[in-house]
């Protein structure tokens, strides 16, 4: 069984196991549902959004990862593409080390040069996707309403992305009124580099034991 970074509780299994037709409202809600409770995606925004102070920035930003996971989403599953579930969900948490340790300046300090951030995020986004694609194609989903279904839970996916995001911002934002978020932002992301680098461990074992 994969080692999944987050897991599909049992009602929903059985539900996208069972599902014939075009069921709009409860892909909407489980893709929502899968979103609030990926903490490996979490994650990855929360790096993402760590130093953008701009609203503006936040948005291209956001805009750029919901690009890339909605294009490989959809992609994977209307055309059937299979990736491995260890290693795309090992890419993720390599998502994750990416952000907190360029957070952390360490691709000037370390290489000399600073990667196409906006292009990371774009690019990682699309993993992200395949990733929710490869959870979804292990229900074999029926093609009665295939595509209004997905299209549904992309559209709860970005919904539970919406609501995710505005509690971690509140929080963020609250927390840069004091002195202690620059203090400990260095160890911010270099927790979330170690968070990052568990779940590649995790699921690298995965994929060579299981």
């Amino acid at each position: 069984m994969p080692l999944f970074a987050h897991g599909v509780d049992d009602a929903t299994k059985t539900f996208l196991a069972g599902n014939e037709g075009v069921s709009i409202i409860p892909f909407l809600y489980i893709g929502a549902k899968h979103m609030v409770t990926g903490y490996d995606h979490l994650l990855f925004l929360v790096g993402v959004i760590f130093f953008l102070y701009r609203s503006k920035d936040v948005l291209i930003y956001v805009s750029f990862f919901t690009l890339g996971h909605s294009l490989t989403l959809l992609f994977g599953v209307l055309n059937d593409t299979h990736v491995n579930a260890y290693l795309i969900d090992a890419i993720i948490g390599l998502s994750i080390v990416y952000k907190g340790f360029d957070n952390l300046g360490g691709f000037k300090r370390v290489f000399g040069f600073q990667p196409n951030t906006k292009a990371a995020v774009l690019i990682f986004g699309l993993f992200h996707g395949f990733g929710l694609a490869t959870k979804l194609q292990e229900f074999k989903l029926s093609s009665d309403g295939l595509v209004e279904n997905i299209l549904a839970f992309n559209v709860g996916v970005e919904i539970g992305q919406f609501v995710a995001l505005l509690f971690i911002l509140l929080a963020i934002n609250y927390w840069r009124r004091f002195d202690s978020f620059l203090r400990f932002s260095t160890m911010t992301n270099t927790l979330l580099m170690s968070g990052g680098l568990m779940l590649v461990g995790y699921q690298m074992t995965g994929y060579f034991v299981g």
